[in-house]
């Protein structure tokens, strides 16, 4: 079956620059509107179905773009759960303990998940979703879109951070048959730059 699959990033979060977050929920700044609105343009007006992460940021998106559709939400397309991190500045918390979940892809946050973890929870969704008839749209976060990227590429978790840049708003789009699906990026414009990480990386 030939499918055809629109990712759609959230827009700009309101939170302070230098701050860990994941699935803490979050709104979006006053640009949302204009962001929206780039989104739109790059979007068929044929989708038949629309699945969004309940986060606010996602399922405002996916209602504001989406207007009278059924917008069906999926706990699977959540952000990284970043446990005991959520909300703490970056550096405040100890380098060890990043540097650990950064480069053993296995090791979870504290009362949080792994990057294997997320990984895997998104792949099962993706892989239920993309046997629907199309096309559908799927509202999410930066690390749920870098992962279902990784597995139709193939490329390895720990290299997905570098070979895909995801921007706030970006629209990806997945065409083809489940063994040969294939993906371009419609629109990925850089909005103020994205600071959410620890100041030495």
């Amino acid at each position: 079956m030939e499918m055809e699959i629109y990712l759609v990033r959230h827009t700009t979060p309101d939170v302070a620059k230098g701050i860990c977050y994941g699935q803490a929920d979050i709104d979006v700044t006053p640009t949302f509107l204009a962001e929206a609105a780039i989104i739109k343009q790059h979007l068929p007006a044929t989708i038949v179905a629309v699945h969004s992460s309940p986060l606010q940021r996602c399922k405002k998106l996916a209602q504001y773009l989406f207007d009278g559709h059924n917008i069906q939400l999926h706990d699977s397309l959540k952000e990284v759960d970043c446990g005991e991190w959520e909300l703490k500045p970056w550096d405040d918390i100890p380098r060890e303990e990043i540097d650990a979940w950064v480069n053993g892809l296995t090791v979870r946050m504290p009362n949080g998940e792994s990057y294997t973890c997320l990984y895997d929870r998104v792949k099962d969704i993706f892989l239920q979703l993309h046997q629907q008839a199309g096309p559908i749209a799927i509202v999410t976060h930066g690390g749920v879109i870098r992962s279902i990227l990784s597995h139709l590429t193939n490329t390895p978790l720990k290299e997905s951070f570098k070979v895909f840049s995801l921007h706030y708003g970006c629209v990806i789009k997945i065409t083809g048959t489940t063994d040969n699906l294939r993906h371009e990026v419609l629109s990925n414009i850089p909005q103020e730059k994205e600071t959410h990480k620890p100041s030495y990386l």
